[in-house]
């Protein structure tokens, strides 16, 4: 095999894995991205897709540290083993 080939079968294999990551990220935006609207409207925040900007820093930390709070309790529990 010669080195030009051998460059062009790396090449390959690493557009395969960057396409595999990038789309594992835009997968895990999305699910973060449901999860702040399903807790924001869990709370009684009115937060809506596009501009939030009428928001106030308040409503949106509370959004932010009650995720955190229900991702923790999530995984407590897995490794718990109660699932």
């Amino acid at each position: 095999m010669s080195k030009k080939s051998t460059k062009s079968n790396t090449k390959s294999r690493q557009s395969s894995k960057t396409t595999q990551s990038s789309t594992g990220v835009a997968q895990a935006r999305e699910a973060m991205n449901k999860f702040k609207f399903e807790v924001a409207s869990e709370i009684g925040v009115p937060l809506k897709q596009g501009y939030n900007g009428d928001l106030t820093s308040a409503q949106n930390g509370y959004v932010g540290g009650y995720m955190v709070k229900k991702m923790l309790e999530a995984q407590e529990k897995q490794m718990a083993g109660l699932k």
